[in-house]
Parts: C-alpha cells; sequence; structure tokens
C-alpha cells in the first residue's frame, strides 16, 4: 500500500509538472525572438525620396548572417521586385545590403527583411519607403518577415527537451560518481535518448525555424545542405558526435582516466551550447563563454541530480546511505554557488543598465527567475536540514561504537583475570544453550546461573546497565538507520517532500532560463529602443526668417527646410512669402552656413532656381554644433537684405 501511495505522488506530480511546462511553453509560443536590434535603416522607413535608392542598407547592434532570401521588395501592385543578392555592406558583419534596380517607378515599396543574428536566433521586420510621393499599396508584410508559428513552436519545444535531458544526463552521472548510488542510473537513458532526439529535431527544424517557412520544409536536401553549413549547424551535428562518443563510454566509473574522460565529454557538450548562444555575440565573448559553459554545468549537476535522488527517495530509499544525501547536498551547495557567480556575470552582460530591469522583456524574466531561484534556494535548505537529520543518527552511532571497544561488566573482569570468554567455567559447558552444565558462556558467568547477557533476567555485558543498546561494531555504510535519533522513515518522507519541491521549482526555472536564451538582452534592445528613438526625430528642421529691403512691398519672409537636419549631407528647399503671405518670386536667394566656434565657413548651399522654390542637394555640413545660416535675398536689381538664423546640427 506504500507503494502504491508513493506511486499515486509521483503520478500527480508528474502531472503538474507536466500542466506547469505546457503552460509556459505554449504560453510564450507567440513571443517573438529577436536578439540582433536593428539599429538605423537606409532609407529610413517611412522616407519619401525624389528617385530610386541605389540599395537597402540596414545596420545591427551585433554581427548578423544572410540567407538566400533575406530581403523581399514589393511594389505598389504587390509585385515582386528583382533585387540583388544580399550581402554586408563595406564588409561589416553587422549591415545587410541589397542593391534595387534603377527603374522601379514611383509610389510606396514594401521590404521584408530575416538576418539571422550572431546567437543564432532570425530577426526580421519590415519598413516602407516611397518613390516621389506616397502612394496606396496592396503589399502586405511578407510572410516570411513574421515567420511561420509551428515552426518557432516545435523548434522552442525542442530546445526545451534538450535543455532537460543535458540536466538528466550529466546530473545523473554527476549524482552516482558522488554517491555511488545505483537506484537512479535508469535516468542516464532517459537523459541520453532525450538530448538525442531533441538534438535531430532542432538539426532539421533550424532550416524552416531561420527562414521562417513550415516544418514540411525539414526535409528539404537545399535546407539541409545550408543548416549543416552554418554555425547552429555544424554545433548541433558536433553534439550528435558527442552523443555517439557517450554512448560507448562507461558508466561504472573507472578510475583516472574514465574521470578525465567523463570530465572531457561534459566539457564538450555545454560548449554546443555555449557556441551558439547569447555567450557567443556581444561584449567579453571569451569570458561569457566559459561563464556560460560552467553555468551550464552547475545547472546540470544541482537541477539532474535532484531528479535523480527524488528517484532514489521513491524507488529504493531503504538503500540510500544519509552518507549518500550529504555528499549530495555538499555538491548542491557548490553548483549553487557557480550558478550565482555566473548568473551574476550574464546577468549584468545582458542587462547593460538596471533600468532594463523593468523596461525591457529580458530583464522582466530575470526578476522571474531571481524570485524561482529564491524559492528553489528556501526549498533546499528545508532539504539539507532534512539531510542533516539523517546524518545525525549515524553519527551517534559511531560515537556509541566507540565506547563499546572497552569491555564492562562481567566481561570486563574476566579479561582481567585472562579468562576466555567463549568458554565455560564448568567442566563440559555447550557455548550454545542451556544452564549449569551446559551454561552458554557468552551470557553465563557461572554455572546454573541462567542469566542472558541479552536482556533477559541479568546485566547487559556489552554496555552495562542503562547503557544504549546499539551493539554492531565497525563503520557504519550501511543503508539509513532505522533506529535511534528520531525516526528515520519520518525524515526520508520530509527529504522526499522537499526534493519534490526543489523539482518543481527548478523545473519552472529550467523553463525561464530557456526562455531568457530566446529572448533579445536588455543591452540590444535599450540600444535598438535608442536608435529607434533616433530615428524617430524629425527628418527635417524648419527656420522661418522674416526679411525687409525698406522699400514699399520690398519685405516677406524666407522658409528654409534643412533635411535631415544632421552632420554630412543635408538637401535644403527654400521658399519665399511676400507681404500678402502668398509665395513670392525673387531674382536671387542665396544661403550660406558658418560654424563660428570651429572657423568653419561660410559654406555656399549653391541653392537653385526651380520656378517658385529654391533648392539644393549638395550641402554638406562636417561637425556638429550651433550654426549660422545667412540668407541673402535680392528682391529688384539694387535692393537686397542679408539676415541669419542659428541652426544646431547633431
Amino acid at each position: 500500500m506504500g507503494g502504491q501511495r508513493n506511486g499515486g505522488r509521483v503520478g500527480r506530480a508528474a502531472t503538474l509538472l507536466g500542466t506547469v511546462v505546457l503552460l509556459i511553453l505554449f504560453g510564450s509560443a507567440g513571443s517573438a525572438f529577436a536578439h540582433a536590434a536593428l539599429k538605423g535603416a537606409d532609407p529610413v522607413d517611412g522616407t519619401v525620396l525624389k528617385k530610386a535608392p541605389a540599395a537597402i542598407t540596414l545596420t545591427f547592434t551585433e554581427s548578423v548572417g544572410l540567407l538566400d532570401d533575406s530581403f523581399r521588395v514589393l511594389d505598389p501592385e504587390n509585385r515582386r521586385v528583382h533585387i540583388g543578392e544580399p550581402q554586408h555592406a563595406g564588409g561589416r558583419s553587422e549591415t545587410a545590403r541589397v542593391t534595387l534596380p534603377d527603374d522601379m517607378g514611383t509610389g510606396t515599396f514594401t521590404v521584408g527583411w530575416r538576418v539571422v543574428s550572431a546567437d543564432s536566433h532570425p530577426v526580421s521586420g519590415a519598413l516602407t519607403f516611397s518613390i516621389g510621393k506616397p502612394s496606396a499599396t496592396t503589399a502586405v508584410i511578407p510572410t516570411q518577415a513574421a515567420g511561420d508559428t509551428a515552426s518557432a513552436t516545435l523548434y522552442d519545444i525542442a530546445r526545451y527537451f534538450a535543455y532537460g535531458g543535458l540536466a538528466l544526463l550529466l546530473g545523473t552521472m554527476v549524482f552516482s560518481l558522488v554517491t555511488g548510488v545505483e537506484a537512479a542510473r535508469g535516468l542516464l537513458l532517459t537523459g541520453w535518448w532525450t538530448l538525442l532526439a531533441s538534438t535531430i529535431a532542432l538539426l532539421l527544424l533550424r532550416g524552416p525555424y531561420e527562414r521562417g517557412g513550415g516544418p514540411a520544409a525539414a526535409f528539404d536536401p537545399s535546407v539541409l545542405a545550408e543548416t549543416a553549413t552554418s554555425r547552429p549547424g555544424v554545433t548541433l551535428l558536433v553534439r550528435l558526435v558527442l552523443l555517439a562518443g557517450a554512448a560507448f563510454f562507461p558508466v561504472r566509473p573507472g578510475g583516472r582516466w574514465w574521470k578525465a574522460g567523463g570530465a572531457l565529454l561534459t566539457l564538450a557538450l555545454a560548449g554546443t551550447w555555449a557556441a551558439a548562444e547569447h555567450a557567443s555575440a556581444g561584449i567579453q565573448v571569451p569570458v561569457a563563454m566559459v561563464s556560460a559553459v560552467l553555468h551550464l554545468l552547475a545547472m546540470a549537476a544541482w537541477l539532474g541530480g535532484l531528479a535523480a535522488l527524488l528517484t532514489a527517495l521513491y524507488r529504493a530509499p531503504e538503500e540510500l546511505p544519509a552518507s549518500a544525501v550529504t555528499r549530495f547536498s555538499r555538491l548542491a551547495l557548490t553548483a549553487v554557488t557557480v550558478l550565482a557567480a555566473t548568473g551574476v556575470y550574464q546577468s549584468w552582460r545582458g542587462l547593460g543598465s538596471l533600468d532594463a530591469l523593468t523596461t525591457t522583456s529580458y530583464g522582466r524574466l530575470l526578476v522571474a527567475k531571481l524570485v524561482a531561484v529564491l524559492l528553489l534556494l528556501a526549498a533546499a535548505t528545508y532539504s539539507r536540514r532534512w539531510t542533516a537529520r539523517l546524518a545525525a543518527p549515524v553519527e551517534r552511532r559511531a560515537d556509541v561504537r566507540e565506547r563499546v571497544l572497552e569491555p564492562v561488566g562481567a566481561a570486563a573482569d574476566a579479561e582481567v583475570s585472562g579468562t576466555d570468554m567463549s568458554a565455560s567455567t564448568g567442566a563440559g559447558t555447550d557455548t550454545s544453550a542451556g544452564t549449569g552444565a551446559g551454561t552458554d558462556m557468552s551470557a553465563d558467568t557461572g554455572a546454573g546461573t541462567g542469566t542472558d547477557s541479552g536482556a533477559e533476567t541479568g546485566t547487559d555485558t556489552e554496555t552495562g546497565s542503562g547503557s544504549d543498546p546499539a551493539t554492531e561494531t565497525g563503520p557504519q555504510s550501511g543503508p539509513l538507520p532505522s533506529t535511534g535519533g528520531g525516526d528515520p522513515g519520518a525524515y526520508r518522507r520530509g527529504l522526499r517532500r522537499s526534493v519534490l519541491a526543489e523539482v518543481v521549482v527548478a523545473i519552472v526555472v529550467l523553463v525561464i532560463t530557456t526562455l531568457l536564451t530566446g529572448t533579445e538582452p536588455g543591452r540590444a534592445a535599450t540600444e535598438a529602443a535608442a536608435s529607434a528613438a533616433e530615428a524617430a526625430r524629425p527628418m527635417a528642421s524648419t527656420t522661418v526668417i522674416p526679411f525687409d529691403v525698406g522699400t514699399p512691398g520690398g519685405h516677406g519672409k524666407i522658409q528654409i527646410e534643412l533635411t535631415p537636419g544632421r552632420v554630412g549631407e543635408n538637401s535644403v528647399q527654400a521658399v519665399i512669402f511676400g507681404p500678402d503671405g502668398g509665395l513670392a518670386t525673387v531674382p536671387e536667394l542665396r544661403l550660406t552656413f558658418t560654424l563660428e566656434k570651429q572657423d568653419i565657413g561660410p559654406l555656399d548651399a549653391k541653392l537653385a532656381d526651380r520656378g517658385g522654390y529654391w533648392t539644393s542637394d549638395t550641402l554638406n555640413l562636417p561637425l556638429p554644433g550651433t550654426w549660422t545660416m545667412k540668407a541673402t535675398v535680392r528682391t529688384t536689381d539694387i535692393d537686397q537684405i542679408t539676415v541669419s538664423r542659428t541652426v544646431r546640427i547633431e
């Protein structure tokens, strides 16, 4: 009945854990996993151009990989525009560029783009620009930019199982090595098969996941060939090779060479994650990869070991020595220390600032993980208390064994007199049973006394009156004690409950960790937000300057528009309004710019009369600062005036 009750508890626990995992998995399946953030685009989203641009250039916060179909350009009628091959602009890995044809026509064009960030996650988006003037468009954002939900969901599920398989495989291996317990070794096969199946699934789904296609493309030979030559594909292939080697690795510890081989295999497996996740991109890559490997190994040793301990507690608690639980408790404490140290570093590296804790998805997930880890540590504290209680009876028994090494009572007297306690004091005594001539001399000190040292009527000859009834000698290495110092059965049940709580919270921590690896880091999100704010700034500065030449009707105002009003090339458009507020024509308008603090200028904008308005596309302002803009307007052959205003260039 106890086994049935335990089985019911395990079943209920498994159902609970499965429900939690499914809710978190499918509750997050629709989230966008973008790690490299778009910093800038040329042309800028929403720009109206006079003529077609020669190319589209995107700039990201980190290196990106290009796909054959990274760009799609659609005209106002939703027809695809023939474009060049995607490439990096100027050889810079953080850029993506594609050339455009000269005869694109006019109207509003839609661009869908999709690249792969350096940490192996696809990034996608869309923008529009207009040639001539904006127009109505029937084009929609390409499905490639949005991605296929089924492929992304399946890929994410495979990633969850891969993390779980690694934790079971490495954690159970470490648990068995540290504790020597055989009950949990069956989990090794579960972890190995889970990691193998999930790795194969990741390799097949990698192509559709990157390209935003459906799961059916998983078996496309051309897609598989491209995946196999990409960095994420190579790391997955290496993982498969390592798993194949692990299948032939001896399960039982075999000495120094076994430990060295197991350590190398463990490090290599963890390295396949570090080489394809956040650690492989961004700042301090070598340090980040070492930290990621240590973090992953500590996670596997702790969480996988917890699963092994829980299995042993349910299947064969009587075969689990208290010393084994104590050794794993020390290992778990070391793993927690490593997790804390590496977690702090990775959080700083990913966040960039404390503000990102509340302003970015990455920061909010990190806070959720911190809360879950604190709960996990609380459960671990209770587990350590139960472990200490289980170990205490064994220590007390060891103390008793040390005391009984000195004979007491009748046995002491016999030793003093040189009497052999295995012999009778009466002739012909039998050492097995009886009284008188057949008295058992292991219990009787005189013929016919009938006194049994075991506890029937006489004095305890081993410990003396009132001593601990424990009589074993030698080191204690058996299962958890069943007597002395409390009820070990109750302690085992308490430990089982606390470890189960640890496993429940640990799975939540593992899920949140997997979500973090698929979420844009706070540092990148902050940079992207700053770039978006920069791009959202007004693309032109408008200045109005009144003028009056002192003649009847010789006054009005000049409206000057400077685009984009920043360092570099700028275009200028100027119109003149007469006294009545209507457009006016003048014989000449000249515009110059001077940066007095840097002794630069005057730079002539070289305005050209376009029949009612004046323009220039050749103005180049080399430095930021407050420039003095001087406009000279001539209203007649002899009447002119120069007026000025300051303009801020950034």
